[in-house]
This record gives C-alpha cells, structure tokens and sequence, in this order.
C-alpha cells in the first residue's frame, strides 16, 4: 500500500463475517460452468448448420389403391322381397357366389312362363313377317306382268296406228287418182258436148261420156270417205294409246300401292318382332338378378337389409362386401396452402394406428417405426372438409407396409420436402412462412433420378 490516506485497515479479518463480499467472492466452480456454456454454445452453434428436412403434416386413413378393391356396397337391381340369405356377416365368398335371393313384387312379372310365352310371340310374329314377304314377293310379280302386258298392249297399239297412218296416205293417193280421173271425164264430158253440139257426135255417146263423169265423181266422193274413215280409225288407235296407257298406269300404282303397304306391314312386324326380342331378353335377365351374387372374392361386412320378407327398392343397398384382393394406400387430405408443395413422385412416412413408432419429422433417417409412400394422385378439386385428397402408395425401395393393416384404419402422413439448415427452418416457423416450393428435376442427360434438381 502506499499509505496516502490516513485511514488504515487494522485486519482484513474482519470483512469475513460480513454478507456482502460472501456473495461476490469468485467460486472455484465458476470456471468448469463458463467452460461448460462455451462448449454447449459450440455444439448450438453447429446444431444450427445441421441439415434439416422440412414437412407437411396430415391426417389420412388406409385406403385402396385402386377404386374396384376398396368397400362396396352391393345394391338391388329390382324390386323384391328377400327370401333367403345364403351368407353370414364376416363370411368369406368367392366371385359369382349366391349372397341372398329375391321374389318378385311386380304384378307384371308374376307369370313363370313369361319368357316362355314371350317367345311363343316372336315367333307368331316372325311368321307374320314370312307371310308379308310372300305377299309383297306376289305383288311385284303382278306389276312385272302388268308392265309386260302393257309394252304387248302398246307395241300393238302402236302397229295399229302405222297400219292406219298407211292407210290414210293411200286414200289421199285414191282421192288424188279419183280427182284426175274426173278431170279427164270433164274433159272428155265437155268435148263429146261440143261435137255433139255441132252435130258431129251422136246422143249416145254423149250421155256415155256424161255417165263416166258422173262415175268418176262418185269414185272422188267415196275416195274422200275412205279417207275421212282411215284418219278416224288412226284418231281411235291414237286414243286407244293413251286410254291403254292411263289404264295399266292406275293398275300399276294400285299394285305399287299395295306392295309398298305390304312392305311397311312388314317392317312394323319387324319392329314389332324386336321389341318383342328385346322384352324377352330383359325378362331373361330380370330372372337372373332374383339372385344377388358376389361381384368379386371378399368377405361380408355388413348386411344393410337383414330381414326375411322385407321389400326392397331398386338401387336400395343391400349388403356391403370388402374385396379380398386389394393394393394399399393412404389417402390424406392437405391444407390448401400446402398443396403447391406436393406433386406426383412426391415421398412421405407414415405412422400408422396400432404400430408404435417414434418419428423425428426433421430427420426421418433417425426415426422407426414409420413407413414410406409415394404420392400416385392428387385431387384437382377441394373435399367437403376444406382441404383437398392425396392418394400414396407404398415406396417400392422402401420397406414393405405391414401385412396386418386393414383399409379405413387411421394414418399420419408426413410429406418430406426440401432439406435446409436448422437456423433457416427456425427463421421460418418464427415468421410464419410456409416451406420452400421445389420441384425434383432430373438433370440433362442422366439416365437415374439419384440427384435433385431443386427450383424455389
């Protein structure tokens, strides 16, 4: 000390007893607690770089991969009244097994010959059809011979009228000569009158020349006749053409009439006939849905209308039936801010009810217990719980699902995203911001997917 101050300490003795430099005093454990701090702030530190694998949360249940292996309800095609259950719930059944039989409530539908009777039908018809065909066949024989015979009527005709063309040009000819003829007797007539006039020819051969006039002008009077006679005869045989005509026209028709009626006889007949097919074909197979069998092997869940004698509707559901044969899968539902995260490929682990599990979601390679898909499908529309479906199937590199699972057990789906650092997700979860979008990209030219190509 250097003695400046007058004031002296007589004994550090006595600050022992005092509370406050106890309190102050620099422990020897202090040392190892700060070497301590210093290392877990190391191990912090490099806890923060840790690579981190982001996720998506979401509740599903097991369900089938394809639509035809999961639970089906098996309905009623008719109406009916149960007779007899040939199944038990719980029961094992094979495709095309007898589950329950039906009766028919339908009064249409009583008659155990129906079939039969319906088939005594279509062949009376299909007789009706053989007689109409006959009777068309017939009908156009009859307008082919009524065709023939009126090319024979024409072709006749039509010689009657040449024959007296002919004709009338020769009585133009005769009248022609008949008119020259009593030219010439005028001639004669009127020269034989002059002689005689004169003295030079006598009376008698006057009035013979008067007499071949007169014959000659009787010859022009009957030659005009003939020939008004000839040029009626043609306008006859002209008119008898078309008379021929019209007539075997109308009975043409009439017969064309008819064959045309015979022939839609026909044809309603055969309409007729496979109207009557087609009834008898579906009371045949009405008959075969009096039995409801199993459309594939499964076992019987759950009989929807248990009781002997009741009636049922169509379409009423009657017993439930789980396939025996069916592929896996999880189908969970998404929140719709996280549907953009997933896509087709995407992987998952799962934790399913009933199989303990520890699961750590940032590193998954460090949990057991959980079991790996593969997103096969995902809605384009939303549920009607607010979010939208995702179907996965098993990961074929991953290990097999429990052999035990049953479908509609519960799941818990965990999508696996991007890995980051530790700092980065905590910085995210404290801001609210959802996983980074990314995609898997194969890079050009590598023929396996062994390396992601990641796009934010």
């Amino acid at each position: 000390m250097l003695n400046i101050s007058e004031n002296t300490i007589h004994c550090e003795a006595e600050l022992e007893h005092l509370k406050a430099p106890s309190l102050t005093r620099i422990h020897g454990w202090h040392v190892p607690f700060r070497r301590v701090l210093i290392v877990m702030l190391g191990i912090t530190l490099v806890f923060m770089f840790l690579p981190w694998t982001q996720n998506v949360h979401a509740d599903g249940r097991v369900t089938s991969l394809r639509p035809e292996q999961r639970p089906q309800t098996i309905h009623a095609t008719i109406a009916g009244r149960i007779e007899k259950w040939y199944v038990t719930e719980g029961q094992a059944v094979k495709k095309g097994d007898t589950i329950v039989h039906l009766s028919e409530v339908k009064v249409d539908y009583f008659d155990p010959r129906l079939v039969e009777r319906m088939g005594n039908q279509v062949k009376a018809k299909e007789q009706s059809i053989t007689s109409y065909t006959g009777k068309a066949g017939a009908l156009q024989a009859q307008i082919d011979a009524m065709q023939r015979e009126l090319v024979n009527k024409l072709s006749q005709t039509r010689n009657k009228i040449e024959q007296a063309r002919l004709k009338v040009q020769s009585d133009t000819i005769k009248i022609i000569q008949a008119e020259t003829d009593l030219a010439v007797a005028q001639r004669q007539f009127n020269a034989a009158k002059d002689l005689f006039d004169k003295g030079l020819e006598p009376l008698t051969k006057l009035e013979d020349r008067r007499m071949k006039l007169r014959e000659g002008e009787a010859k022009v009077v009957a030659a005009r006749n003939q020939f008004e006679s000839s040029r009626n005869d043609l306008s006859i045989y002209e008119t008898e053409l078309r008379l021929t005509q019209n007539e075997y026209a109308n009975k043409i028709a009439k017969g064309q009439s008819d064959l045309y009626s015979t022939l839609s006889d026909r044809f309603d007949t055969e309409a007729s006939v496979n109207k009557l097919k087609i009834e008898t074909e579906s009371y045949a197979i009405r008959s075969g849905f009096y039995f409801i069998i199993a459309p594939q092997d499964g076992y019987i869940v759950q009989a929807v209308r248990p009781g002997i004698g009741e009636i049922i509707k169509e379409g009423d559901p009657i017993v439930s039936i789980q396939p025996a044969d069916y592929q896996l899968a999880v189908e969970m539902y998404v929140k719709p801010i996280d549907l953009p995260l997933l896509e087709i490929g995407s992987k998952a682990r799962f934790l399913f009810d009933g199989w303990p599990a520890f699961f750590f979601s940032g590193w998954p390679g460090v949990s057991t217990g959980t079991y790996g898909g593969k997103v096969v499908a995902i809605d384009r529309t939303i549920s009607n719980n607010g979010k939208f479906r995702v179907l996965l199937a098993p990961d074929p590199e991953d290990e097999a699902w429990p052999s035990a699972l049953q479908m509609g057990g519960g799941a818990k789906g965990i999508a696996l995203l991007k890995d980051v650092p530790v700092w980065y997700e905590l910085w995210r979860v404290i801001n609210g911001f959802p996983p980074d979008l990314y995609k898997n990209i194969p890079p050009s030219g590598s023929n396996s997917g062994n390396k992601d190509t990641t796009t934010k």
